[in-house]
């Protein structure tokens, strides 16, 4: 009886936990990171104000586990996609294509990552990015791999290519969820940059399809 009751605190408290994030995403996003107050996401959350500090120490926590839980999103998201291929020129498309695609796919989530985190200090001074070289090592092994095969030229640093490439994505994403009048569709821009990195990649220069 002692453990069904441990289990069921620790579901209901993985679902309270799980409400905070989507709250404090949604409220992030609509009025921004400084004028965002706990009051208003517990609110959302249906929880007292209180109850968020048990499970985040401040504002500042509370705007990084929301990128920690976008991090994890997509990592789980690749992984699984990944498994189905074999090529590392598909997995380096797929790896582009699911990260701008979820861009699209969760455009809250998105602003609250791409805007509202470059606002806090805290993050810009203090955070360790384990999560986010978890995420940046998927595409190195991408490389590693490509090279391994002699796909990909053996000269270049992956741990260069995989900064060059989050860069670039994370550049067009930025650009994408601030136009008002969608000059392209987001997809496009995955096939194109897609085009351009294996391109550079390449052992040998076919012309790869987008």
């Amino acid at each position: 009886m002692n453990q069904l009751a441990t289990k069921s605190r620790k579901i209901h408290s993985a679902d309270k936990y799980q409400k905070i994030i989507d709250a404090a995403t949604s409220v992030f996003a609509e009025r921004g990171f400084h004028a965002a107050k706990i009051a208003d996401i517990a609110k959302i959350a249906q929880v007292a104000d209180g109850t968020i500090y048990l499970y985040f120490k401040s504002k500042d926590d509370l705007l990084i586990s929301v990128f920690e839980y976008s991090i994890d999103l997509f990592i789980q998201t690749v992984e699984q996609g990944l498994r189905g291929l074999s090529s590392p020129i598909e997995k380096l498309k797929y790896f582009i294509d699911i990260y701008l695609r979820l861009i699209k796919k969760h455009p809250e989530l998105a602003q609250v990552i791409q805007l509202e985190l470059r606002q806090s200090s805290k993050f810009l001074k203090e955070y360790t990015h384990t999560k986010f070289f978890t995420f940046l090592a998927l595409v190195a092994a991408i490389v590693e791999e490509g090279q391994a095969q002699k796909l990909f030229r053996a000269d270049l640093n992956p741990q260069i290519i995989r900064r060059a490439l989050f860069g670039a994505v994370d550049e067009i994403a930025l650009e994408w969820l601030l136009m008002k009048k969608k000059k392209y569709p987001i997809e496009e821009a995955a096939a194109q940059l897609s085009a351009i990195f294996i391109e550079g990649l390449l052992s040998r220069q076919p012309s790869v399809n987008p």
